[in-house]
This record gives structure tokens, C-alpha cells and sequence, in this order.
């Protein structure tokens, strides 16, 4: 392959490229830091993975609803596949002096605490879906001033967000609470984390580095999502007291300098100049840089992100305003609305584990391609409730329709359609708010390899659904944030042809009368599902 230019030779800074740089092909490398795992990938100027590893790590579960990760294990998985991935890339016969710079992407809204003296972690990281402060906030949304939160922040009070996590870890950890007092406590999402740690922490020289950048800091409901700055008061609406924690610094999401450098390893010296919340970096990896283009990730649920150009969008219609990327250098920071639905991928593996279908997910698709339609059955899969644009807490899964004709193969058919007719209602609800119509819908994660659904998706959405060939998108939108800040690629416009290659674009098949008739049937499947928990109770007895 032809060696990759920048089609300028100019850096950010100022700084000029010699001849002989503009002659060597360059690579990112991208820290994706999970739920479950971590990755290193490096990424070439086209966008193509040229060497990975992968390493997961242990989630804790000490009590019903609770879902912590030990900070410790996350930064060894980092910089176990660091060096793994770089040693993967000579073995194919590179230079890891090409690494130009290094992104992260992060799982967001989990909270990290630690001793801003020793750089040690106070506790266990409080993972995004854990529940522990569920009657938190139940008794934060008594105040009248919670009505407002998302006209500030974007967000609706839940147990989602950061915010509530840090006050509940104050309230009920020895030492945390005795960190805070003495304004020794450090806090941030994994992103700041990393990149204290990985600048070398309390040692660093010549300081530490605690940053984040405006992506996740939006998703802590610590930040006014207009200013891109803290907010007095939602610190004050949920009791903390900014003179007795050191908040990370919130940055562009793009830059060669405030990240720092990896301060030891085999990449040492190299310096990490992008940093993106996942759903956002999956967003940028998609190239979603319109008003107008929405990604949707299918793996165990969904997470679809809509840009909406410059201005926040507050939704009315259950949907959260967020940041999509900032970009920094004087560009505007751009927003998105979000909608996430809960259950995808996973509603295949509950045919496979609970019911039997099959031993693998290709395998339903391959049983729900058997019929030619779902025979009238309807699956609502509200396994635990349903999430945006619904809201409905009290659904439970309900299979509708079924009749003597009832066969697996529809069951399965139904399962696939119903993240298909969830993703419809959410991008409806994206349109209504943001007044704009969608262009098409980059989809990426595991079930997007699936033909059958992602047809399904174009015909009942009424759009075009695009799929690329090279689905580590999440991973590619940080190496393009950190590409952007040291020269790999100049602007926006020097990534058109970036993941270009391979991508498989599904149209609409079924007439729109077909769609619409379908899509009213769900609608009225998803009201009929509502209050079984209320009024049935949790295990089915009156």
C-alpha cells in the first residue's frame, strides 16, 4: 500500500513536518477501554486496524445491584495490551516510531475515585449500570430544582450519571469521606483515570495530569452543557463542595498537549492526544460529522447518537442531550441527542441460554431468514423495562400474536424486529426534537453483521442503513481525535475516505404502507405491555 500523506504539512501547533516525515506513512494508536475488556489498536491513515490485543478483566458484583471494577485492573489491562498490540504491529513489520499519537475512548459514567498525595485508588470504580443509588435519587428528585437539570446538563436525574455515584461514595466510604474533608480527594470518570496514571500519576513530571475531556464530562451531570464548564450549581444540587475535590480540568476532545505522554512502556514518550466517551468516538469512527447523520450501536443493547449540529438540543421526548465531540483549535464543539434501548444482541442470547434456539446468534438469524415474516407475532423484549424514547418501567416481556401457526423461526423474527422497531421510535423522537430529517444511519457492534436485521432496520426505519466493512469504529473514533491533534490528518474533510472501504449500504424493500402497518402494530404491542409489573407484582402472584 501506498504511503499515507497529510494533505498538509503543518502540525496544530505551528509545527512543520520535514520532507522525509511527509515520505513515512503514520499510526494511531487507540486505547478502548470497556465494560468488560481493553484494547490497543493501530490504526493507519486509512482507517485499517495493523495490530491489536485484547484483554478482559473481572467485573465485581458485591451486593444485588451493585457493579464495581478495581481502577488497578483496568490500567494493567490498558498497558498489558499496549504492549502487546505494539509488539503484534513489528511482527508484521513496522516501525512503532510511525505511532504518531494515542487516543482513548472510554466507558462513560463510571466513577473513579482516588488520593490526589499518593495517586492510589480510594475505592472500587462504581461501573455506569450499577443501582446502589437508586433512593438517592429518589430523594433528590423531591427538590424542585431536579424539573431543570436537563435544561442545564442534559441529562434526566438517574442512577446513570457520575454525580449521584461520587455523593453516595462520600456518604458511605470511611475513606473516601476522610479524603474529601481534607480536600485530598481526586475524582473522575476511567478516561481521567487513565490519563493521570498513565502520565505517571502523583509523580509525574512535571505535574499530574487530571483532565477529561467535554464528551464524558458531559455525562456526570457536573457540567453545563452551553458553557462546557462546571456548574455551581448542579455541584451544589448534589452537595459537593468543589474546594474539597480536585476535578479533572474539562478539555477539547482533540489535542497534542493537555493529554500529556505515556510516561513509561513500550509507547513511552508518545503522546495521547484524543480522548472520547464511547458512544461519542463511535459517532467520530463512523465519520457522523453532518447535522442530520446517527449512529446506532447494536451489541447488548443499543446506544444511537444524532448530530445536531452546534447548538444543544433539550429533548422533549425522552431522549438525553450530550456532547458529541469538541474538537478544539476554533471549532465549535458539536452536540448530539442519544437514545438507548435495552436490549439487543441480548435478547438473542436469551433465545439461545433460555430457550434453546440455537448455539450461536448467527444461528437465529439464519432461523428467523426461514420465514418471511413474523407471522403476526410481536416480541416487546422489556426485560427490564423499556428505556428512550418510552420510559416504561413497568413493562415486562410480552410475546403477542401467538397462534397454533407459531413456530420458533417466528419467534426469532420477532426478537430481531423489535430492536429494529425500538430504534424507529427513538430516531422519530430525534427528528421531532431537532427538526431535522435523518440522512442515513451508520450502524455498527455485533448484531449489525447480521443481514436479516439490518434490512429490517432500512425497511421499517424508512432509511438508509450504512454498515462498514471494518466495524471498530468506537476504537477508530479516538485514533481520528488524536490524528486530527498531531497532523495525521488536517481537517474533517481529509477523512472522507477513511473506513470507506467494503461498506454495504441497505435500502428500503417493503412498500412504506407495509412499514407503517407494521410499526403500529408494535406501537400498540408496547401500550398493552405497560403495567404488568404494577399490577402483577415482580414474580406473577397478585
Amino acid at each position: 500500500m501506498a504511503p499515507i500523506r497529510p494533505t498538509e504539512n503543518r502540525l496544530p501547533d505551528g509545527m512543520m513536518q520535514t520532507d522525509d516525515e511527509l515520505e513515512q506513512q503514520w499510526f494511531v494508536g487507540s486505547i478502548d477501554q470497556g465494560t468488560t475488556s481493553s484494547r490497543f489498536i493501530i490504526f493507519n491513515g486509512e482507517g485499517e486496524p495493523m495490530g491489536s490485543h485484547q484483554i478482559e478483566f473481572e467485573n465485581l458484583y458485591p451486593k444485588s445491584g451493585w457493579h464495581e471494577q478495581d481502577p488497578m485492573a483496568l490500567l494493567k489491562s490498558v498497558e498489558d495490551c499496549v504492549e502487546a498490540a505494539v509488539k503484534n504491529f513489528e511482527e508484521k513489520g513496522f516501525d512503532k516510531s510511525r505511532i504518531k499519537s494515542v487516543g482513548i475512548t472510554n466507558q462513560r459514567e463510571t466513577a473513579v475515585v482516588w488520593d490526589n498525595v499518593t495517586g492510589e485508588p480510594l475505592y472500587n470504580a462504581v461501573v455506569w449500570p450499577d443501582t446502589r443509588t437508586a433512593p438517592l435519587v429518589r430523594e433528590l428528585r423531591k427538590h424542585s430544582y431536579a424539573e431543570t437539570l436537563p435544561e442545564v446538563c442534559g441529562l434526566p436525574l438517574s442512577t446513570y450519571p457520575s454525580s449521584v455515584k461520587l455523593r453516595w461514595l462520600i456518604d458511605n466510604v470511611e475513606p473516601v469521606k476522610k479524603a474529601y474533608e481534607e480536600g485530598r480527594l481526586a475524582f473522575g470518570t476511567v478516561d481521567s483515570w487513565l490519563i493521570y496514571r498513565l502520565n505517571g500519576g502523583a509523580k509525574a513530571d512535571p505535574k499530574p495530569i487530571h483532565v477529561t475531556d467535554s464528551t464524558n464530562a458531559s455525562r456526570t451531570m457536573f457540567m453545563d452543557i452551553r458553557t462546557l464548564k462546571y456548574s455551581d450549581e448542579l455541584l451544589n444540587f448534589f452537595g459537593i463542595d468543589k474546594n474539597k475535590v480536585h476535578l479533572p480540568e474539562i478539555v477539547p476532545s482533540s489535542d497534542p498537549e493537555v493529554f500529556g505522554k505515556l510516561a513509561s512502556g513500550v509507547l513511552a514518550g508518545v503522546p495521547i492526544a484524543g480522548c472520547l466517551g464511547d458512544q461519542s468516538s463511535a459517532l467520530v469512527g463512523q465519520c457522523g460529522f453532518k447535522p442530520g447523520q446517527a449512529k446506532n450501536t447494536y451489541g447488548t443493547g443499543c446506544f444511537l447518537l444524532y448530530n445536531v449540529g452546534t447548538e444543544p438540543v433539550i429533548s422533549k421526548s425522552g431522549l438525553l442531550a450530550t456532547v458529541a465531540y469538541d474538537f478544539g483549535h476554533g471549532r465549535k464543539p458539536v452536540y448530539a441527542l442519544e437514545g438507548s434501548i435495552a436490549v439487543a444482541g441480548s435478547g438473542v442470547k436469551w433465545l439461545m441460554t433460555n430457550l434453546g434456539f440455537a448455539d450461536e446468534s448467527h444461528k437465529v438469524t439464519q432461523l428467523a431468514g426461514t420465514v418471511p415474516n413474523s407471522g403476526g407475532v410481536v416480541f416487546v423484549t422489556a426485560f427490564s423495562g423499556l428505556f428512550a424514547p418510552y420510559w416504561i418501567d413497568d413493562a415486562k416481556g410480552t410475546v403477542f400474536g401467538i397462534t397454533q401457526h407459531t413456530t420458533k423461526a417466528h419467534i426469532a423474527r420477532a426478537t430481531l424486529e423489535a430492536t429494529c422497531f425500538q430504534t424507529r421510535a427513538i430516531l422519530n423522537a430525534m427528528e421531532k426534537d431537532s427538526g431535522r430529517r435523518l440522512e442515513s444511519l451508520a450502524v455498527d457492534g455485533g448484531l449489525s453483521n447480521s443481514d436479516l436485521t439490518m434490512q429490517t432496520q432500512a425497511d421499517v426505519a424508512r432509511v438508509r442503513v450504512d454498515r462498514p466493512a471494518m466495524r471498530e469504529t468506537t476504537a477508530l473514533g479516538a485514533a481520528i481525535a488524536a490524528g486530527l491533534a498531531t497532523g495525521v490528518w488536517a481537517e474533517l474533510e481529509d477523512l472522507k475516505n477513511v473506513n470507506q472501504n467494503g461498506r454495504r449500504i441497505f435500502r428500503p424493500e417493503m412498500s412504506e404502507q407495509q412499514a407503517e402497518k407494521m410499526f403500529k402494530r408494535w406501537e400498540h404491542a408496547v401500550e398493552m405491555s405497560r403495567g404488568w409489573v404494577l399490577e402483577h407484582g415482580e414474580d406473577g402472584n397478585l
